[in-house]
């Protein structure tokens, strides 16, 4: 299964690879006086050159649906997960008659107490359907989040036999509106209405995989078996980074970490970075993002280590080529064997390329954002029971990353991620986590690379009736990367 799942992975690289955004007429220059005149599907480089891809997918091919079109979508999925949940899989919690309607109308609103994961990756996970649902039917990212909330709530109201929840609320339609753009983005790049044969077939096969909901749309809209004569999606740049290797988080004796020690597991991590940072152009929701997901394999580890991203919600280059800054929106979930650390943000954030010589670059990018929702573990290592061992809060966070590209033959890079998190309900006080990343790569071949990170991990929490706690863990990782950069965005953006 885990080779197959490999398979997958690396013939979907080779389709993201190609999908260079092509044009449907040839490239030429044009005076910037006469910019503005040109319709605003039309793209443009620093240097005015027309790429011929959209800036907006092609309403013509993809009209927006009557509302209540996917308004019912939203319900219908909700009523096959309460089916599969009561009749499948036999679970206790579904909402088993009306009584259970009435008493969530009227008691009224809990933070829940359900496990670590379900809260930070399910219920985002349950968000980006219903976001997707809309997004497929002609809907803008803001205007598919109300379909978002229409399904949370739904679900939180009728779905279930327990109160509805408050964090479910806020992280299922804000969290889901993250991954479901995210995902939408990256299906656009895989599909192409213009294909035909077996080409057309592996790209709605791979596009089904990545975002299920659009793919039923395309199904049921006849999308799927269209032939279109000019591209209809917009497409970015899109680069992805992939790496299989083990890592071992060290043991801890006394105040020292002993580097090398610990059980060895295996990691495979993904990092997608689509759109051009340094392009002048106007800014979209998610026109530019990076997504970092990482799995791990081992008896002590969850399948799910981490995921971490951003995407702009609006910006502007201030010097062209050079630099971004913008207001972005931010998701990050950590779950290991050292701590569990969940959050959403926005905020404001600067990207930025310093040329050092003709074939060496430093890539920076520095952030720091409101999290109106967080969740972190009050215990050492992460949540075993059945029991809620997680506050609620909310507070601030930064990222900083720096990469020192070394004329393609080795990188040199640092990620730094903050978290302040006060308490909103569970035990009252303050926690900061902090996780700092050096990490080495080294071209072997083309586009395979070796690369060694190391991971420093501070969790200081002050929380009221338990002792402090200072806690400072190591990891290393060992992996051969894999990179496949697309052309238009060669050197700008690692």
């Amino acid at each position: 299964m885990k080779i197959i799942a490999l398979v997958i992975f690396l013939l979907f690289f080779e389709l993201v690879k190609s999908q260079t955004p092509r044009s449907d007429s040839t490239s030429f220059s044009i005076d910037s006086t006469k910019r503005n005149a040109v319709s605003d599907t039309v793209k443009y480089d620093s240097t005015h050159n027309i790429y011929g891809d959209l800036l907006n997918d092609d309403p013509e091919y993809n009209p927006r649906y009557k509302w209540y079109i996917p308004a019912a979508k939203v319900i219908a999925t909700n009523i096959f997960n309460w089916a599969t949940a009561k009749y499948i899989f036999h679970y206790d919690w579904p909402a088993t008659s009306i009584s259970d309607w009435k008493r969530n109308l009227k008691e009224g609103w809990e933070w829940d107490s359900d496990k670590f994961g379900i809260n930070f990756i399910g219920h985002p996970h349950s968000g980006n359907y219903y976001f997707n649902i809309a997004r497929s039917n002609g809907y803008s990212f803001w205007g598919s989040l109300p379909f978002a909330i229409e399904g949370s709530l739904t679900w939180e109201y009728f779905g279930e036999n327990t109160r509805p929840s408050i964090n479910d609320i806020i992280n299922t339609p804000i969290s889901g509106m993250f991954l479901g753009e995210v995902l939408y983005r990256i299906s656009s790049n895989i599909l192409d209405d213009r294909t035909r044969g077996s080409e057309r077939v592996w790209r709605e096969i791979f596009a089904a995989i990545v975002n299920p909901p659009r793919a039923l749309n395309r199904l049921t809209q006849g999308k799927m078996f269209r032939v279109t004569p000019r591209e209809v999606y917009q497409k970015e740049p899109l680069n992805v980074t992939f790496f299989a290797g083990i890592h071992k988080v060290n043991d801890k004796v006394g105040k020292d970490n002993l580097f090398g020690t610990g059980s060895t597991n295996g990691i495979v991590h993904l990092q997608f970075d689509y759109g051009d940072p340094f392009e002048t152009r106007h800014r979209k929701p998610f026109d530019l993002f990076r997504l970092r997901v990482e799995l791990g394999y081992g008896d002590d580890v969850y399948l799910i280590d981490n995921v971490n991203g951003y995407g702009i919600l609006f910006g502007k280059n201030t010097k062209p080529n050079r630099v971004l800054a913008g207001v972005f929106q931010h998701f990050d979930y950590w779950r290991n064997n050292i701590f569990e650390v969940g959050t959403l943000g926005y905020g404001g954030g600067l990207i930025a390329r310093i040329p050092v010589k003709r074939h060496s670059n430093i890539y920076s990018s520095i952030h720091l954002a409101v999290v109106p929702l967080a969740g972190n573990n009050t215990q050492f290592g992460p949540d075993t029971s059945e029991f809620r061992h997680y506050n609620f809060g909310g507070g601030l966070e930064g990222k900083i990353e720096e990469t020192f590209n070394l004329h393609n033959w080795a990188t040199l890079g640092f990620t730094g991620f903050y978290y302040w998190i006060h308490t909103y309900n569970g035990l009252p006080g303050n926690s900061l986590v902090g996780i700092l990343k050096p990490v080495v790569t080294v071209r072997l071949f083309k586009n395979l690379r070796i690369g060694f990170e190391h991971l420093i991990y501070h969790n200081d929490r002050f929380l009221n009736n338990v002792p402090n706690l200072h806690l400072t863990r190591t990891e290393q990782k060992l992996f051969l990367q894999l990179y496949f950069e697309d052309p238009q965005r060669r050197g700008k953006y690692n």
